[in-house]
């Protein structure tokens, strides 16, 4: 996308994200967890969060819900409404990763265009696609939101995984996968720890 007429940004002019990293001691990363409503996406965030602030990481948790009430408040669940709002939140994404920041997002992110459009915005070295899975039915079975009861009964349009497909990433794509169907939330902790410190730790 061209820069718009008369627009002349300031980018060459701020303090780099080499300095941000080095005044926090860490390297700056974008985790993008996604996967189904109720898969466990915002708790493994929120969890993880909550590990690296004990060892002095500083980190931002985007959230599907919290985003769609304010920022994206006026999108609805098109396709075209959901490409604007992965849009958006990955261009907000970048402007934490260039301060230095470990981001945490969490959004159902349903199709492999939509998460290779944010990989593009962000970067593809500065962000790791998680694919937080777990099948249908257990998260109907959880339905922590009530979401799948609303879905059934016909109360919520182009509900994911039942009227709107959701794609699972295919052999080859750089995605980890944490599967939260047959673990504990411990067991899913440790594993993505072990997997982003070394990710983050300013060597």
């Amino acid at each position: 996308m061209s820069t718009p007429e008369n627009i002349h940004t300031e980018f060459h002019r701020m303090l780099g994200r080499d300095a941000k990293e080095a005044q926090l001691k860490q390297r700056g990363h974008v985790f993008w967890f996604y996967g189904l409503s109720g898969s466990g996406k915002s708790t493994l965030a929120n969890a993880l969060e909550r590990k690296l602030a004990e060892q002095g990481f500083i980190t931002k948790i985007l959230d599907g819900d919290n985003i769609r009430s304010g920022l994206n408040s006026d999108l609805g669940f098109s396709d075209a409404d959901r490409q604007e709002n992965i849009r958006r939140i990955a261009e907000v994404t970048r402007l934490f990763l260039d301060a230095g920041i470990v981001v945490f997002t969490s959004f159902i992110t349903p199709k492999r265009e939509l998460r290779a459009a944010a990989r593009e915005i962000v970067g593809v070295d500065d962000i790791t696609p998680v694919y937080v899975e777990a099948s249908f039915e257990t998260c109907a079975e959880r339905d922590v939101k009530g979401l799948y009861a609303k879905a059934a009964a016909g109360g919520v349009k182009n509900f994911t995984g039942k009227d709107s497909s959701f794609e699972a990433p295919v052999a080859g794509d750089p995605d980890w996968t944490i599967t939260t169907d047959n673990q504990t939330e411990e067991e899913s902790l440790n594993q993505l720890l072990e997997k982003v410190l070394p990710l983050i730790k300013n060597s």
